[in-house]
C-alpha cells in the first residue's frame, strides 16, 4: 500500500492506496479540516492505527509551501511539517515531502485526457513543456519540463511574485490592495479564494454597484469566495459577477506571463478547487482575451493549449504517481 497525503491551508486529505492487479484503488480516505489540528502527526494518528501504517511501503505528501531540508513551513497555515514527523507519527520508513504543485505536476503528467477541458480549442498541443497553475486557498504554480524522453517536475513560488495589472481598472484595485498588503501585492492575493474576496471589497468600495444583503448575509455564515462565485456566475449579483470577470482575467494574464517564461508547447493546465468550480467564467471570451494580451507574443500564445483539470484530487494523485516512480 501506498499512503498519500495533500496537506493544504484549507483542507487536508489523506488516502490508502493499493495495488489491485495494474490499477491502484483507494482503500481508505478522509478529509481533515487543516486548521482543526496542531500536527500531521495528529491527523495520521487520527486516520489510522500501526498496524495499518505496517502494510504501507512508502508515503509521499503535497505541501502547500516550499520544501527546504525535507521541512515545509506551509503558506497558509500556521504549522509545518517534515519527513521525519510523518515517520516517526505512522512508523513508515520511506517517506517523501513535495511542494504540492509539484505533486500536481505528477499528477497531470499521468491523468486521463478526460480529465481536461480545452480553454484554447484553436491551439494543438506538441511535444514539450507544461506550465501548471493551481489556483485554491493560494496560488501555486509548477512546470513540466521535457528534455527528450526525461520530464522533470519544477516547484516554483511563483504565485508571490509582484501582481502586474493588465488595465487602467486593474491599476486601481492594486493602490486598493497595496494599504491593505501594506506595499507588496502578490498575484496570489488575487488569483485565490481570498483574491476573489479581495477585488469583491475594492468594487465594492467604489460604490458604483448596490450591496445585496442578502450576499453579505452568506459571507457571513459561508465562505466568501464560494458565494461569490455562485452569486456571479448566476448573475444575481452585479458586484460578484465583475468580481469573478476580473479573477478570471487576472488569472489568465498570470497564466500567459508562466507561459512565456518556459514556453509550454505542450499546453499550459489550470488546476485547483477554484477552476471546476468557476469553470463557465474561465471558459468565456474575456478568459482567452487576456491571456493571449501579450502584444508581440499574442501569436505564439494563441497556439499554446490551455486545459482546465477537472480532477480535485489531482495532489493526492501525484503524490501516489510519485511515491511509486521513487520505489522503482
Amino acid at each position: 500500500m501506498i499512503l498519500a497525503i495533500d496537506v493544504g491551508g484549507t483542507k487536508t486529505l489523506v488516502a490508502l492506496f493499493e495495488q489491485q492487479e495494474n490499477t491502484w484503488r483507494v482503500c481508505k480516505e478522509k478529509k481533515y479540516q487543516s486548521a482543526a489540528y496542531k500536527s500531521i502527526a495528529e491527523i495520521l494518528t487520527d486516520f489510522a492505527d500501526q498496524q495499518t501504517y505496517a502494510q504501507v511501503t512508502s508515503a509521499c505528501a503535497g505541501v502547500a509551501g516550499p520544501v527546504v531540508g525535507e521541512v515545509c513551513h506551509i503558506t497558509n497555515l500556521s504549522w509545518s511539517l517534515s519527513v521525519t514527523e510523518i515517520q516517526k507519527a505512522s512508523g513508515i520508513s520511506a517517506v517523501y515531502l513535495l511542494n504540492d504543485l509539484e505533486a500536481t505536476a505528477w499528477g497531470v503528467r499521468y491523468l486521463g485526457e478526460d480529465r481536461f477541458v480545452e480553454i484554447n480549442a484553436k491551439a494543438k498541443s506538441k511535444p514539450g513543456n507544461i506550465a501548471i497553475l493551481s489556483a485554491g486557498t493560494g496560488l501555486g504554480e509548477a512546470m513540466l519540463i521535457k528534455d527528450g524522453e526525461h520530464v522533470t517536475a519544477v516547484a516554483t513560488e511563483g504565485g508571490h511574485t509582484d501582481f502586474a495589472p493588465q488595465n487602467a481598472e486593474q491599476d486601481k484595485l492594486l493602490v486598493f490592495l497595496r494599504d491593505k498588503y501594506h506595499g507588496h501585492v502578490s498575484y496570489e492575493r488575487l488569483v485565490s479564494g481570498e483574491g476573489l474576496y479581495n477585488i469583491y471589497q475594492y468594487l465594492k468600495s467604489l460604490g458604483i454597484m448596490s450591496v445585496s444583503e442578502q450576499v453579505e448575509e452568506i459571507m457571513v455564515l459561508s465562505d466568501p469566495a464560494a458565494v461569490i462565485g455562485s452569486a456571479g456566475l448566476a448573475g444575481s449579483d452585479p458586484i460578484c459577477k465583475e468580481a469573478v470577470r476580473i479573477f478570471c482575467q487576472i488569472y489568465a494574464a498570470e497564466a500567459a506571463n508562466l507561459a512565456l517564461k518556459c514556453l509550454p508547447y505542450a499546453g499550459v493546465v489550470l488546476a485547483g478547487g477554484m477552476t471546476p468550480k468557476l469553470l463557465p467564467a474561465i471558459k468565456h471570451a474575456y478568459f482567452i482575451d487576456a491571456f493571449l494580451n501579450k502584444g508581440r507574443y499574442r501569436e505564439l500564445l494563441q497556439n499554446i493549449p490551455v486545459r482546465a483539470c477537472m480532477d480535485e484530487q489531482i495532489v493526492l494523485s501525484g503524490a501516489l504517481a510519485y511515491a511509486r516512480h521513487a520505489g522503482k
